[in-house]
């Protein structure tokens, strides 16, 4: 007879490989039902872009089958439920679960264009998913998302007057560009765009999100400090090409949140233009920036490489026409950004087991 203690017991063995632990240490398995020979339990992952989700599933289905009974009938339910470690005190965002900020040292390397794909692809997993436009002086979300002539409506929320993000695509999208006219320049001094960027983190009614997802202006300046001073951030993607140059810079981001006083986690470093595939020979790789630039500077500072994302012209047609290359048809694209989702996703569930809270940054001095 299959018992309860028994299907824990065997599920006991199986490893969630990143977090390091069982799944029933880690409180992952629910709902177990029995009836003779059928068994049925639910596995809540730690976050529904979990790129090793069926390796587990196989793991629980042996598991059984080899420790309690070979002959029975096994039925996992896969869920996820995001992990946050906030220990805030949650006035500002408090409805999200991680914050992350994507930087790169220069501009230029397709950092937002990894944003928005990156948001996209969490929100393709399941996850709930916000993006922030940070780049006050040169925002480009209205063009990229399809956008250009939508403006936010407002709403009220506990007597304060909020600004309701523009849904797109699955996700909820903020940006200066929704609400200033395209053709005009933002011709603002650091504290200007600073104050600005505070009224988006205070003023905008996120709601309950998994991700909110910050695509930063380049460099290493006022709207990151004020940023990192102001919210919670989980961690950081780094964004950088191949060539020497465009490492060099991304070097400096890399060492701006690694500064003691700042010591936000860096998710990984992901190398964009990587190489060029034509659409008529998806299977070449012409690496005309160079090869490897990024993932030997991630080896370098030990960080996780997130992956390659192609030269192809899909993305770029994409980013113009506000259709983000992931919610197109082309393969290899829609892979390297889905790919590159899952193990953002993965490693912000490793952080957020294996590394202090989540907290603001208080610096002195700046």
């Amino acid at each position: 007879m299959i018992t309860k203690e028994a299907v824990l017991k065997a599920l006991s063995n199986v490893q969630e490989p990143d977090l390091g632990k069982d799944l029933v240490t880690l409180n992952m398995v629910r709902d177990i039902e029995i009836d003779g020979k059928n068994v049925s339990f639910t596995v809540v992952l730690t976050t529904p872009a979990c790129p090793l989700k069926e390796m587990i599933e196989k793991a629980c289905i042996n598991a059984i089958h080899i420790l309690v009974d070979k002959e029975a009938t096994v039925k996992v339910h896969l869920t996820a439920n995001v992990n946050s470690n906030r220990t805030d005190n949650k006035n500002v965002l408090p409805g999200i679960k991680n914050i992350i900020m994507v930087a790169s040292g220069k501009g230029g390397v397709g950092k937002s264009t990894v944003s928005v794909n990156l948001a996209l692809g969490l929100a393709q997993e399941g996850a709930s998913v916000g993006l922030l436009d940070a780049d006050i002086y040169g925002p480009s979300m209205p063009i990229m998302m399809g956008l250009r002539d939508e403006r936010p409506m407002m709403t009220e929320v506990n007597g304060k007057g909020m600004i309701v993000p523009i849904e797109k695509y699955g996700i909820k999208v903020m940006s200066i560009g929704l609400l200033v006219d395209e053709k005009q320049a933002i011709v603002w001094r650091g504290p200007m765009a600073s104050s600005a960027l505070k009224q988006f983190i205070t003023d905008v009614h996120w709601q309950e999100l998994d991700y909110l997802i910050i695509d930063l202006p380049p460099g290493t300046g006022d709207v990151h400090l004020t940023l990192v001073q102001a919210v919670p951030v989980t961690g950081a993607v780094v964004v950088s090409t191949p060539q020497a140059v465009a490492a060099a810079d991304a070097r400096k981001a890399i060492m701006m949140f690694k500064q003691p006083q700042i010591n936000i986690p860096i998710v990984g470093v992901v190398e964009n233009m990587a190489y060029f595939t034509p659409a008529e020979l998806p299977e070449n790789k012409y690496y005309i920036f160079g090869k490897g630039g990024a993932k030997q500077m991630a080896d370098q500072f030990e960080l996780p490489f997130l992956g390659e994302i192609p030269i192809v012209q899909s993305i770029r047609e994409g980013g113009d026409k506000g259709v983000p290359a992931i919610m197109g048809d082309e393969p290899v694209t829609q892979k390297a950004f889905k790919d590159l989702a899952q193990s953002v996703a993965r490693n912000i569930a490793i952080r957020n087991a294996n590394l202090e809270p989540t907290k603001v940054v208080q610096i002195a001095g700046y």
